[in-house]
């Protein structure tokens, strides 16, 4: 790409480059390019060091594809088809929820073919709100550290191992469980990251080999070969169906958790070989694989129990499944595969909120940010891991009984699906500037994408504070639009504190505040705030 029409440089924030490079007005394409060099080695948090890139095609497919198989699918299954009120329904949630993930995943391609490296949706929000400096820093940096990602596939782990042991998920027991596991997690990853990484990556294919079983579970079912009367679930299959807008709204909800994760490579392109076609390459396989999946377990699920199974089971679906096709015995047996499916997707959660949290630290925004940045003293982020361990801890223990899991995947979701419209109507908006700083041209592929992923974005966090009617409630305690002001008030937190270190302090301290570039003890590249009297 010739840069001799180099437009003019933007103004330097955050990890931005500060010199973006423009297309020649000849050299547009349908695809988006890369909107310079500069980008693709990163600066900012990652310091000026060349990140060596080592992730082919093959392992980015994995680095999403575990992120995406999780616990979603073994334990959504129940909500998803309660809200719907039919088979029929329920399964169309789930395409519609793969054809939303499919736009999703085109508009990250879109982005991250633009800015090859590290740092997924906070690079993307500087690059659209520049001013005032650091405020979508800070309210992103709310939403990445206050939200309790993995505490959801915590419970679920305390839940399916309680039931392998036949023992009743009480309140207090399940909680302990799940802190148990989440514990495991933060103290093998901070303290030996060699061997939580060998444990992750078993883990990540021992999930896969689950969920196989449970497919062919399915086939097992539609054959006969039951323990129970077989279920009658594909006659009238559309008969209950649900169609207001807040159960629309849980059903979407809970599958787009199961396919959290088709940005995940997003966050290392640094670190991948030919970043631009590899991203392109890897996304559509792992979210086509991923929904091939997801449909046949869901058959198999509707094969091998009846309705009010499945509804009454909770998070339990797939042990109902396995004790009807194969007894008691296996239902225990399956309870322990699953559990381990969740502590895999715990390792994997655990270890990439961690980091979010030290490169937070790093780039300074934080309180106490040196402490969050540190690798100290295991080489390892210990202290990010443990204010991740913090956040879900608190979750996991104040929420209560019953509305615990359902809260944490909708308060998570919320303030994504709102990030989610920001990007994506973005990629429209400079897609259509002119001038020298525009925006590479967009084939209209992928701004049809990024128009269908904004829009149900904004259906996501329009229609929580729409009352649902009588038996779609989302909780059984708390509110109906608990989740939705959860999602704001951690995004305003995020201005007030932006407001009060920027804004307040700075104006009654009569001082400017400058941000300069260190390095820490532990060899990382740190940035801090200096105060500059006026």
């Amino acid at each position: 790409m010739s840069l001799r029409n180099a437009g003019e440089a933007y103004e330097n924030y955050g990890s931005i480059a500060a010199v973006q490079p423009l297309l020649d007005a000849n050299e547009s394409s349908d695809d988006i390019t890369s909107l310079g060099g500069a980008l693709d080695e990163g600066t900012g948090t990652e310091g000026k060091v060349q990140q060596r890139r080592q992730i082919g095609v093959i392992s980015a497919v994995f680095i999403i594809f575990n992120r995406i198989i999780g616990t979603g699918v073994f334990s959504t299954p129940s909500t998803i088809l309660t809200h719907s009120g039919s088979v029929g329904m329920s399964l169309t949630m789930w395409l519609l929820g793969a054809a939303i993930s499919a736009a999703g995943t085109q508009v990250y391609i879109t982005w991250g073919t633009a800015f090859p490296r590290n740092g997924g949706e906070k690079n993307y929000l500087e690059y659209l709100f520049r001013k005032p400096r650091y405020l979508i820093t800070s309210m992103y940096a709310s939403n990445g550290v206050l939200l309790a990602w993995t505490a959801g596939n915590s419970l679920v782990f305390g839940e399916y191992m309680l039931k392998a042991v036949n023992m009743e998920p009480t309140r207090w027991g399940l909680r302990f469980v799940a802190l148990a596991c989440i514990t495991f997690a933060m103290l093998l990853h901070g303290t030996a990251l060699n061997w939580g990484l060998r444990l992750q990556n078993f883990l990540g294919i021992f999930k896969l080999l689950v969920l196989f079983i449970v497919v062919g579970t399915g086939f097992v079912a539609l054959s006969g070969h039951l323990h129970v009367e077989p279920p009658r679930n594909f006659e009238n299959v559309f008969e209950g169906t649900k169609l207001d807008a807040s159960s629309l709204c849980v059903c979407l909800y809970n599958v787009l958790w199961s396919y959290v994760g088709f940005s995940n490579v997003n966050y290392a392109l640094s670190e991948v070989k030919n970043p631009k076609r590899t991203i392109r390459i890897a996304g559509p396989v792992a979210i086509g694989v991923a929904t091939v999946l997801y449909m046949l377990a869901n058959v198999a699920y509707i094969a091998g129990a009846s309705k009010e199974e499945i509804t009454g089971s909770g998070r339990l679906v797939a042990a109902v499944l396995f004790r009807n096709v194969y007894g008691p015995q296996a239902e225990r047996v399956l309870s322990v595969f699953v559990a381990m499916s969740a502590l895999g997707n715990v390792l994997a959660v655990i270890f990439a909120q961690g980091r979010v949290n030290q490169e937070l630290g790093r780039e300074g925004i934080l309180p106490f940010s040196k402490l969050w940045a540190s690798n100290r003293p295991f080489n390892a982020p210990l202290a990010g891991l443990w204010l991740h361990w913090l956040v879900c801890v608190i979750t996991m223990f104040a929420l209560p009984p019953g509305d615990a899991y359902n809260f944490v995947i909708n308060t998570i979701s919320y303030p994504l699906s709102i990030i989610n419209a920001l990007i994506s109507f973005g990629v429209i908006y400079l897609s259509r500037q002119s001038g020298p700083t525009r925006w590479p041209r967009v084939g209209p592929y992928a701004q049809l994408a990024a128009l269908a992923f904004g829009c149900a974005n904004v259906f996501l966090f329009v229609a929580p504070f729409v009352r649902p009617p009588s038996g779609g409630h989302p909780y059984e305690v708390l509110p109906y639009w608990t989740h939705a002001a959860g999602g704001w008030a951690v995004f305003g937190l995020g201005f007030a504190y932006w407001f009060v270190w920027m804004v307040v302090l700075p104006w009654w301290g009569q001082y400017g505040l400058v941000r300069v570039e260190k390095r820490g003890s532990d060899g990382l590249v740190v940035y801090e705030f200096r105060r500059i009297p006026f």
